[in-house]
This record gives structure tokens, C-alpha cells and sequence, in this order.
């Protein structure tokens, strides 16, 4: 193993405000310390978050990428911002958009889901296949795709499948996929389906989720689940690009619109995702403000009001994208093999 000349003087003379989980996965880089863990019974707490992201601006943008970070608010991208999964081999189309990830009901088994398109290549000419992901370490994935079209005859001429997602449902014991289709040139509609035993496939026929009032176009729905009730927000595509909620006791119907819109700025906005915060009351709510190359970030108690945080920062530009969050075994595993030493060691100093 290289040697580090220092390293130990170098990390605690950096004047730094960072994570546990980046000192830790800093030492298993340098000091090459085995990652193994004693046969623990209990549940480790969660210290870490893991931001799936794309690009989606420029040639070989649209990947699947990861970003850590310690406080859910300041993320560091992985692998020197370059893809973590080569798209061209888990797509029928070469590219992938909106990566959506979950953690399995059983602690261990990551589920990862998202759109199965290559704009740079194809332009927005039609897409319906969605790509769907398992992992048991968070970096090697299995995939298999899912044409709608091909899947279900009543599908046949669906010509957009967007911004999967998934969610366990707990009173049928099955992964719940949704995400929004489009027939023709009628509006987008969120709907919604099971995955089967194994993730690879669609073992029922997708139902709509969510019906507009307005019978607007609906896409990038995201749920959460507070206090046995269904937070479902999601863009308004053809009514001014606005995030919007929409709120049942149940996961797969009932949705009532609120009124108004939940983001904070006046620009057009998509591709909201919502995480819970690990060591604080809370939930953070991001969106993509697309039009002017930016993330917004709000928080809430409630997931009903929402102030703006100002003290974000990301060393990288997402697209549409979720969070997760980690143990920090899990961080040191995904920092050890996607981060040179080097780069931690830059990412101490950068939080000076």
C-alpha cells in the first residue's frame, strides 16, 4: 500500500467542520484499516447520506451518480463526479434519468429505480422503459428493464414512461412503483404498480394514482409517509411547472390537492424529492429549478410549511434526483471505493 507521509498530523491540523463518516472513510483510505464488522446485534444509527443523481447537461450526463455527505447538508460528489453504473449496459436507450433510491424494509436491500432515456442521443422523442435496480453493498447492481408498451397490451401506445419511484407498502408487503405516462398527446398521469418478488418486473397492471382536478398534466411524484397519512408532491407540468401536494390515508388512492404550491421560488421548478434529517426534527425538500441550473432546498416539521435553507452547498450540478440515509459502515464503504485518499483529504480541507 502507498504510504502517506503525515497523514495522521495533516488530518488533525486541518481546521475543518466535517463529518464522522468522512474522517473514517479518510483513515480506511490511507491507513488501508479493514472494513469488516464484529457480529453486532444492534441496529447502527444512521450518520450519513447518499444524494442519486444525473446531470443531464452535456454528452454522457445522463448516469446514475452518487454524492455523500455527513449533515444532509453539504454533499460531496462520489467517483470524482463521474458515474457510478455504466448506463449503456442497464438502459435499452444508453442514457438514465431521475434515479430514485430506497432503502428495503429489511434494513439491507437497496432499491433503485429510474427513466430509461438519452436525450443527447435521441432527443425527446418518445421513451417507455423504466430501469430497475437492486443492491445489498450500494455499489454492484443488478438491473433489469421495463418496456410498458411491451409488458401490457392496454399500454401499447404509451410513448412516455418518466421519474419512477418506489415505496413499500406495507399492507400488501410488496415494492409500490409510480410514476407518470402519457398517451398520445393527452396529459401526463401518475399511476402506479407492483413490482414483483424479485424487482425485475411488473407483476400487475399500472392503475392511476393520482386524478387532477384540473385533469393537468402531472409528472416527478415523490411520496412520504407522516403519521399514517401520504404526502404525494409532484409538478403540474402544464400549469406553470409549479411543485404541488396532494395528501391520503391511504398509499394508493384517495389523493386530495392541496391548495398552492410548495416551492419557494417563482421559477419553474421539478424533479422534487423529500428526505428525512437524521439527528434533527425535520424533513429537507429539494427541487430542481431547471431553467436556471440550480437545486433549491427547503425544510419543514410538518410537510405543510416550508422556510428556505440558505446553508446548502454541493461540489457538483444535479438533475433530478433522492437522498437516502446511511450508516456510517455503509458511507465508509462507498467512500473507501469510490475516493482516492487524496480527495478526501481535499474535501477535509475545503470544509475550512
Amino acid at each position: 500500500m502507498m504510504q502517506y507521509p503525515n497523514h495522521k498530523n495533516m488530518l488533525i491540523n486541518c481546521h475543518f467542520k466535517v463529518a464522522v463518516v468522512l474522517l473514517m472513510a479518510c483513515f480506511v483510505s490511507l491507513r488501508g484499516w479493514s472494513q469488516s464488522k464484529t457480529n453486532e446485534k444492534a441496529v447502527e444509527p444512521y450518520a450519513a447520506y447518499l444524494f442519486a443523481y444525473f446531470e443531464g447537461r452535456g454528452a454522457n450526463t445522463e448516469a446514475i451518480r452518487f454524492g455523500l455527505s455527513s449533515d444532509g447538508y453539504h454533499f460531496y460528489a462520489l467517483n470524482g463526479n463521474q458515474p457510478v453504473l455504466d448506463n449503456a449496459k442497464i438502459s435499452s436507450t444508453g442514457g438514465v434519468r431521475d434515479p430514485h433510491i430506497l432503502r428495503g424494509i429489511d434494513g439491507k436491500t437497496f432499491y433503485m429505480v429510474a427513466t430509461d432515456m438519452h436525450v443527447a442521443k435521441n432527443g425527446w422523442n418518445p421513451n417507455t422503459a423504466m430501469v430497475l435496480m437492486t443492491s445489498t453493498n450500494l455499489i454492484d447492481w443488478k438491473s433489469s428493464i421495463v418496456n410498458i408498451p411491451a409488458a401490457f397490451e392496454t399500454f401499447k401506445d404509451v410513448n412516455r414512461v418518466w421519474a419512477p419511484e418506489t415505496i413499500y407498502d406495507k399492507k400488501v408487503g410488496k415494492y409500490m412503483l409510480y410514476w407518470s405516462m402519457r398517451t398520445g398527446q393527452a396529459a401526463d398521469i401518475i399511476y402506479y404498480a407492483y413490482a414483483n418478488k424479485d424487482f425485475t418486473a411488473l407483476e400487475s397492471e399500472p392503475k392511476q394514482l393520482l386524478f387532477s382536478p384540473t385533469k393537468g398534466a402531472c409528472i416527478d411524484g415523490d411520496i412520504v409517509e407522516r403519521n399514517g397519512r401520504f404526502h404525494l408532491f409532484f409538478k403540474t407540468e402544464s400549469e406553470g411547472a409549479k411543485i404541488r401536494q396532494a395528501i391520503s390515508d391511504h398509499l394508493t388512492g384517495g389523493y386530495e390537492v392541496q391548495q398552492g404550491i410548495v416551492q419557494l421560488t417563482k421559477e419553474p421548478a421539478e424533479g422534487v424529492g423529500v428526505y428525512k434529517l437524521n439527528n434533527e426534527d425535520g424533513y429537507i425538500l429539494m427541487y430542481d429549478v431547471y431553467k436556471n441550473g440550480r437545486y433549491e432546498f427547503t425544510k419543514s416539521k410538518d410537510l405543510e410549511h416550508f422556510t428556505l435553507v440558505k446553508d446548502m452547498s454541493l461540489d457538483f450540478h444535479p438533475r433530478h434526483g433522492s437522498v437516502i440515509s446511511l450508516t456510517s459502515a455503509e458511507a465508509e464503504r462507498l467512500a473507501s471505493h469510490w475516493m482516492t485518499a487524496d480527495e478526501v483529504v481535499s474535501e477535509v480541507k475545503g470544509m475550512d
